[in-house]
């Protein structure tokens, strides 16, 4: 099927803090839904069945939850109602973006997915409901290509979104499409957990996901398209991922992933917004083949000396690191229960400095969820307290094996190249209790290489 994303430069309020009226609102949000309607014209020119919005694209953000207020629309959450904003606009009050979106759908006959805010009255007996008498939520809603409104989702890991509540119970959103079968959402922070976005895949069983996003990069682990390839990777899955894209706060990164193969756009350069069409095909049953290699354990041969281990921070974690000295090596760190292991081959030979490092805890700075992960990353400089630093350039070229004995079946396999490209393994998968993965010519240097797992039951 024929799908798209786009990366949307959002306009945004001068002063998000500042209490504005219902219309002012809608003059701000219908700038940017005037080009959310170019793109979707362009889109459909292209063939597009479907295409997804980011996070935060209508409305900006940095709001209050006092401010944000005369930004949301009414939506009905319960899905009981079968309705057509753009041709029963009068159905419901405040549901101004609601109609647009769908009339974008309907006149150009594409399924549609985006993000805005909304807000739902509740009132005493409801435990949940906050002290102003209201809920307000972080929603995606997806329209068919006749403008129906098919399903919503309301965002439930809220990254520092002061405006926003977190829905009582996690929703499990999915839509039907013609073209390609069951489509899943959720939003942003939630790809790092379980519920919902683990669970909606495991258990509706869900193969296409519509994944807005406003992602701040975080090299270098969690820059935004590596982590969204890895996710299509390690749930055999497709993703159509929409980003914000605000290179001053660090923002882009959107794409179309298969699990082997993407379309996607990083620029923190550029301004101005992307839009990514791609033919991908349909995923039905599992088609990934697990390997069956033994990875070589370290030889105990010789007695060359082995490399100093040295600690240094890397995702404001504290990871133990061993650097990679020499044009080939066999390399082990520890840390907890978890062990990695590396063997390597520079192609290559530079001056850049590598170093194999281990974490296995809780990560706790923005966000709180357990991690174990094995990383092989290009440091910032040539000394050891430059590694884990963001580096976005690498010449050497290294082959290699990386395994590790991960206590998480939730792998996600990470490999980056230089100018924040994405390669992929040639092998990964489990042996002897071992997850671990291999390639061998990358496409250009190397910056990370990493197994990142996720131990969800430990958060």
């Amino acid at each position: 099927y024929v799908a798209a994303v786009y990366e949307h430069e959002s306009i945004l309020s001068p002063a998000p803090e500042a209490l504005v009226d219902r219309q002012s609102a809608l003059e701000l949000m219908g700038r940017n839904l005037d080009i959310y309607e170019q793109q979707v014209v362009a889109a459909a020119r292209q063939g597009a069945q479907i295409i997804v919005f980011p996070e935060d694209g209508i409305h900006g953000f940095n709001f209050t939850r006092s401010s944000i207020y005369p930004y949301l629309d009414f939506v009905l959450h319960s899905g009981s109602v079968k309705w057509n904003p753009c041709r029963e606009p009068y159905l419901f009050n405040d549901t101004e973006v609601l109609q647009r979106l769908s009339c974008m759908a309907l006149k150009n006959q594409i399924f549609l997915v985006a993000n805005l805010g909304t807000k739902q009255p509740c009132e005493q007996p409801d435990p949940h409901c906050p002290a102003d008498g209201r809920y307000q939520f972080n929603t995606n809603v997806a329209f068919d290509d006749g403008g129906v409104l098919l399903a919503t989702y309301r965002k439930h890991n809220l990254y520092f979104e002061y405006a926003f509540d977190t829905p009582p119970e996690p929703d499990y959103a999915f839509f039907e499409t013609p073209f390609a079968g069951r489509f899943g959402m959720f939003t942003c922070f939630d790809i790092l957990f379980f519920e919902p976005a683990v669970n909606l895949i495991k258990q509706y069983n869900v193969k296409q996901i519509a994944y807005p996003t406003a992602w701040m990069n975080q090299l270098p682990l969690l820059a935004a398209v590596e982590f969204q390839q890895a996710f299509a990777t390690a749930f055999n899955i497709n993703v159509l991922a929409a980003n914000i894209h605000h290179p001053t706060l660090g923002m882009t990164g959107s794409g179309i992933y298969t699990p082997v193969k993407s379309f996607t756009y990083h620029n923190m350069e550029g301004y101005g917004g992307k839009l990514i069409v791609a033919e991908i095909p349909v995923i039905a049953t599992v088609c990934f083949k697990e390997e069956e290699e033994t990875p070589s354990r370290v030889s105990e041969t010789g007695q060359e000396q082995l490399p100093p281990l040295f600690y240094a921070e890397m995702m404001y974690d504290n990871f133990t690191f061993v650097p990679l000295w020499g044009e080939k090596g066999e390399l082990q760190v520890c840390a907890n229960t978890l062990c990695c292991y590396l063997n390597y081959q520079k192609a290559v030979l530079t001056d850049e400095l590598y170093a194999l490092g281990v974490f296995d805890g809780l990560h706790t700075v923005h966000g709180t969820y357990y991690v174990q992960a094995c990383a092989l990353v290009k440091c910032g400089g040539l000394s050891f307290s430059t590694c884990g630093q963001e580096v976005t350039d690498a010449t050497a070229l290294i082959d290699f094996q990386l395994w590790g004995n991960l206590s998480t079946p939730y792998i996600f396999p990470l490999l980056l190249t230089s100018g924040i490209t994405l390669d992929f393994a040639d092998h990964r998968g489990w042996k002897n209790n071992h997850y671990f993965m291999s390639k061998n010519n990358t496409s250009s240097g190397l910056l990370t290489a990493a197994l990142y797992g996720r131990w969800y039951e430990k958060d």
